[in-house]
């Protein structure tokens, strides 16, 4: 058996920045075994699956497709990057004739629409509730050590936990970071977090203007730092928009590869985030 896989940098218009996908389309599902065999075999921190819903459509014709995210350990209900990469693939690469492609995913029908250079992705929004920051102060520990913090937040159905860096840090103190992942992931073991984000107020003054920073770990889903993170935003656009009273957004997430998106919280109850997308492979995986 002969898959066909892409890896494209997401989030991004050079190779090497961004967040790595691997993306698979396929003509047949194959077997939940088989897909996280592939995903730990291509060890990013998503590998995506897009199958056909209708038997009679194509890449090129399809509006409507399946798709499934893996990460080396086990899959997930919401990957930004991975979802940005599999519409690339399917607009560049299968040459969809559609204006805007649907994905059906654990977190229901997922929209991508293409705009100029970049894609704009229809997402939920999981706005996080404010917690006391005792309740968490192991794992804020492992994160962030000694630094002050001026705010946590929980996204209980992303099991997300939000941290933010008091304004009186700066960028560096949130680059600089150096966290241990099997120290964060041994902090917590309750189950009620599965990633943490860490952000910090940003520089809308300096270009390109920047509201707001932030990185993000899931060592729980077998990923120590994840370069950028659409899912993570879901729950930052949320905690931002109400904090600076604003429904447009650019965010920088700081990793070591880094990445820019841009957003828009709807009054709807949903979250557009868009970005750009870069291939860098192309090939077959024989099995």
């Amino acid at each position: 058996m002969e898959i066909p896989v892409f890896t494209l940098d997401a989030f991004t218009n050079v190779p090497f920045k961004g967040n790595p996908a691997a993306i698979c389309p396929l003509m047949h599902e194959l077997s939940d075994d088989l897909y996280q065999k592939i995903s730990a075999e291509m060890n990013l921190s998503e590998t995506a699956f897009i199958t056909r819903i209708n038997p009679s459509d194509s890449f090129t014709t399809g509006s409507r497709f399946r798709l499934r995210w893996f990460t080396p350990t086990n899959e997930v209900n919401l990957c930004g990057h991975a979802t940005l990469a599999s519409a690339a693939v399917l607009f560049k690469h299968k040459q969809n004739e559609n204006p805007t492609l649907v994905f059906e995913t654990l977190s229901g029908d997922l929209a991508v629409t293409q705009q100029g250079e970049g894609y704009i992705m229809d997402f939920p929004l999981n706005p996080p509730t404010k917690e006391d920051a005792n309740e968490f102060r192991d794992i804020i520990k492992a994160a962030v050590g000694n630094h002050p913090i001026q705010d946590v937040y929980l996204s209980s159905n992303t099991k997300k936990l939000l941290v933010r860096l008091a304004d009186s840090c700066d960028r560096s103190v949130l680059t600089g970071l150096k966290v241990d992942p099997v120290a964060l992931q041994s902090s917590e073991t309750s189950g009620r977090v599965k990633g943490v984000i860490l952000t910090m107020k940003g520089s809308p003054d300096c270009q390109p203007g920047y509201d707001f920073y932030s990185r993000f770990f899931s060592p729980w889903n077998g990923i120590p730092e994840d370069p950028v993170t659409g899912s993570a935003h879901t729950v930052l656009g949320s905690y931002w928009s109400k904090k600076l009273g604003k429904k447009k957004m650019l965010a920088y997430q700081c990793s070591s590869r880094g990445g820019e998106l841009e957003l828009e919280v709807r009054d709807d109850g949903r979250i557009n985030i868009s970005g750009q997308a870069v291939t860098v492979l192309q090939g077959t995986i024989t099995l």
